[in-house]
């Protein structure tokens, strides 16, 4: 029987997550809601998702986080990272697409990365990086802006 990795550990490290606010605003100017869920498609193809707080090896799981904006001014040029978890490999998949990646938690570019090797350049391997970023242009007063990614229990 393969190991329950538990997510709430996961977690944790996740809603460590960095924000980054134009000076301006107080950091409690956003809130800021975390979500585990299994993803599990059907024969169909069509995708739900499940909570969940222990998984084993091989399963998806979506990480969701909510920021929502509870005041009564406009947040422009907001940055939000996820890093992700250990134990977890990122599968590719995020929302929203403009997402960019890291393998060191402080250096971001676009995806797929890639580096040189031989001289010649490559992607890569998704189970090195370690942390998403979303720059959010606009994110209006009382409203609320989502970024999910998906990684897979080791």
């Amino acid at each position: 029987m393969k190991p329950f990795y538990r997510l709430r550990h996961a977690l944790i490290a996740i809603v460590a997550s960095t924000v980054l606010l134009n000076s301006a605003y107080a950091a409690d100017a956003l809130q800021m809601e975390l979500t585990a869920n299994k993803v599990t498609k059907n024969a169909d193809g069509k995708v739900s998702y499940t909570s969940v707080r222990n998984a084993p090896a091989g399963t998806v799981i979506q990480y969701k986080a909510n920021y929502t904006n509870t005041t009564n001014q406009n947040i422009s040029d907001l940055a939000v990272t996820l890093p992700i978890p250990a134990n977890m490999t990122f599968t590719g998949e995020v929302s929203p697409a403009s997402a960019q990646a890291s393998t060191d938690g402080k250096n971001y570019a676009d995806m797929p990365l890639m580096r040189k090797v031989n001289g010649k350049l490559v992607k890569v391997p998704l189970s090195e990086y370690k942390a998403l970023r979303w720059n959010i242009k606009w994110l209006p007063a009382n409203k609320s802006a989502d970024v999910a990614l998906n990684t897979v229990v080791n």
